[in-house]
């Protein structure tokens, strides 16, 4: 039971990996096609584009989150471990985390038209993927702030933080409930952080430091003791620095 325990933990942190790999090579990339190391790449066509665009954010948001989705993830497998051990009805841990991919699919799906449409007005730069305006990024950044202090966040916080209360209000059996269990896990997760991974866009959709600093905030808030009071105290933060931006224009 324990190898188990730890081969899942093993599987999860190499995804997380590996999307973080992907990350620095396609930012790599991106660094030395602005320089101009590299040759310029053929224009893809509107639909490529998009698909390409989307898998970026899909790999981001995965990379990001699935660190923080861990103990939730390990206590459903648990569960389902002691139900097949007793020769009860299981479920694959896998099925249960698919339902986090699909959630958080769906915000990277509206991300990729988000982006799509600031490139299209432009109010996004699509060289460095960043806003071309200082009233937009210092918006951005009091909503993100804003909706820190809010008790939709601090719900939704209290939700991602408490797997076993989860696991109680919320199971279903079978497949489908497990999938199901997933998805409405990861739309927590989502309203924990959504409008924090907005804030790619006045920094850098592409910007690694930023990057890896939303997901060290993303697992402080869920994982860490006075989670819910370092969200509070980022939200005055990103308050702050929206206020100031927009005092600068």
């Amino acid at each position: 039971m324990l190898r188990e325990r730890w081969v899942i933990l093993g599987a999860l942190l190499g995804i997380a990996a590996l999307c973080w790999l992907y990350l620095f090579i396609a930012a790599a990339d991106m660094a030395a096609m602005g320089q101009g190391a590299m040759p310029m790449p053929m224009p893809p066509t509107a639909g490529v584009g998009l698909l390409l665009l989307f898998a970026m954010w899909w790999i981001m948001m995965i990379g990001m989150m699935l660190p923080s989705a861990v103990p939730m993830i390990l206590m459903f497998s648990g569960i389902n471990r002691r139900r097949r051990l007793r020769a009860e009805p299981f479920v694959p841990t896998a099925i249960f985390v698919a339902g986090y991919l699909f959630a958080w699919g769906a915000f990277s799906a509206l991300a990729t038209v988000g982006q799509s449409g600031l490139e299209r007005v432009a109010l996004l730069s699509p060289m460095d993927m960043t806003t071309t305006s200082r009233w937009l990024g210092g918006l951005l950044f009091l909503a993100a702030g804003i909706y820190q202090l809010t008790p939709l966040k601090q719900s939704c916080l209290r939700a991602c933080r408490s797997p076993f209360d989860f696991i109680v209000n919320h199971w279903r059996d079978g497949e489908m409930g497990a999938l199901r269990m997933g998805l409405a896990h990861g739309v927590y997760c989502l309203g924990c952080c959504a409008l924090l991974m907005a804030l790619l866009f006045a920094v850098g959709v592409m910007n690694l430091m930023w990057v890896a600093a939303l997901a060290a905030v993303v697992l402080i808030e869920k994982l860490l003791p006075l989670g819910d009071w370092t969200a509070r105290v980022v939200g005055v933060g990103l308050v702050g620095y929206g206020l100031w931006l927009l005092a600068m224009m």
